[in-house]
């Protein structure tokens, strides 16, 4: 099975649906705590099924259950203290409280070319690389790629 992670900062919109064409992502699952916010830009979370059927032929799914809670976001934001070990050790911990994967319809992810969907460009600063990381470990044959 293949996992895919996207970012959508520093990508245009055209960059960003070719990456998802080119590795045929059926489901666009969006993993943002904010979704909705302004600086989402072309990726809100109100346009992204309409973005996804017709410019990738496929779904969009938010899944806020993989979404970092705001207390645990402060500390990846905070440009004084921001400590990624931190962060990773907190975002684990929730995933525990959520029972990741376990909470997690599998059938979704086996039927599907699913990609998590971020806002941080680089994968080794954002939640996205942590939740494929776990989803990998515990469901064993799980590829994860991260759309650049």
């Amino acid at each position: 099975m293949e996992l895919f992670t996207i970012g959508f900062t520093q990508k245009t919109a055209q960059r960003f649906f070719t990456l998802l064409n080119e590795h045929q992502v059926s489901l666009l699952v969006d993993i943002r705590l904010k979704p909705d916010s302004q600086l989402s830009g072309w990726a809100k979370r109100q346009d992204l099924p309409w973005f996804m059927e017709q410019l990738a032929g496929g779904s969009y799914l938010y899944l806020p259950i993989l979404a970092p809670t705001a207390e645990i976001m402060a500390i990846a934001r905070d440009p004084k203290n921001h400590d990624r070990a931190e962060f990773e050790r907190q975002y684990i911990g929730l995933l525990d409280e959520r029972d990741i994967p376990n909470a997690l319809d599998l059938s979704l992810f086996e039927q599907n070319r699913c990609c998590l969907l971020c806002s941080e460009h680089e994968p080794d600063t954002c939640h996205r690389a942590f939740a494929a990381r776990r989803l990998a470990d515990v469901w064993g044959d799980l590829t994860v790629t991260h759309l650049m």
